[in-house]
């Protein structure tokens, strides 16, 4: 049975597997460019404005910022995710592999996105914060950083009423249940490929507006609070997201 090594973040081994593109293959670009089209309307971002895609995956989102006319630099640390958005690569736009909990570049920053839950992988607080201050040491005075994140109570609920299932890709059948444990909520997934069987486990802490608000609060602060992809009004009860746009102190 293929896993994750026991000294491996999961984070590390299951975004650079083909079989993790392959699960959420649906997540293409029109979707993101339609949540990009919002919310650069809202941002009202100058033409060129230099912005930081954190855990840019493939480049998706990056691409979508890149075509309203942001300066776009995309991470993330999965190498695999950026030699394939690499071959996005152009003027104005550009990936490459940095771990987020690490400052990249200092003051370059207009806007930093941190999009599609990609936050809360780590185990520690520490961690967490320490991804806050990179951000802040790379955006420059007055930035806008853009966080979109689940709703944890609406996942804790979802999680109860719906904790298992399978689905099919690319001719495998992937089978999921789904757990809430020491506050995170934990996706097991397995499947059998190429003769062999696979699990991984995806692990995301459940963090709320007030986790959010404490820490954000020594270097940002929290100008806007929205509950959807068309930025609707947040509800911790019903909304599908928690989407933060805080402004560095």
């Amino acid at each position: 049975m293929n896993s994750l090594n026991e000294n491996t973040c999961w984070f590390e081994s299951w975004f650079d597997s083909p079989y993790y593109h392959l699960l959420y293959g649906n997540r293409d670009e029109v979707e993101a460019g339609n949540f990009i089209e919002v919310l650069s309307g809202f941002l009202k971002a100058k033409m060129g404005a230099t912005a930081l895609d954190l855990g840019c995956g493939k480049g998706r989102h990056a691409i979508a910022l890149h075509r309203k006319g942001f300066d776009v630099t995309g991470i993330d640390l999965a190498e695999q995710s950026i030699v394939e958005a690499k071959q996005s690569e152009q003027e104005g736009i550009a990936f490459f592999v940095h771990d987020m909990r690490h400052p990249f570049m200092v003051n370059y920053f207009d806007f930093v996105f941190n999009l599609f839950t990609s936050f809360g992988y780590f185990s520690s607080q520490r961690d967490n914060s320490s991804v806050i201050s990179a951000v802040k040491s790379g955006l420059k005075a007055n930035g806008v950083f853009v966080i979109d994140f689940l709703n944890a109570e609406l996942v804790k609920k979802n999680v109860q009423e719906n904790n298992q299932g399978s689905v099919e890709a690319g001719g495998i059948i992937f089978h999921w249940q789904k757990r809430i444990e020491n506050n995170f909520v934990i996706k097991d997934i397995s499947f059998e490929a190429e003769n062999k069987t696979y699990c991984f486990s995806e692990k995301v802490q459940l963090l709320t507006l007030e986790d959010f608000e404490k820490l954000l609060s020594p270097f940002f602060t929290i100008e806007n609070i929205f509950g959807d992809y068309k930025l609707g009004k947040f509800d911790e009860q019903n909304s599908p997201r928690l989407i933060l746009i805080a402004r560095k102190k």
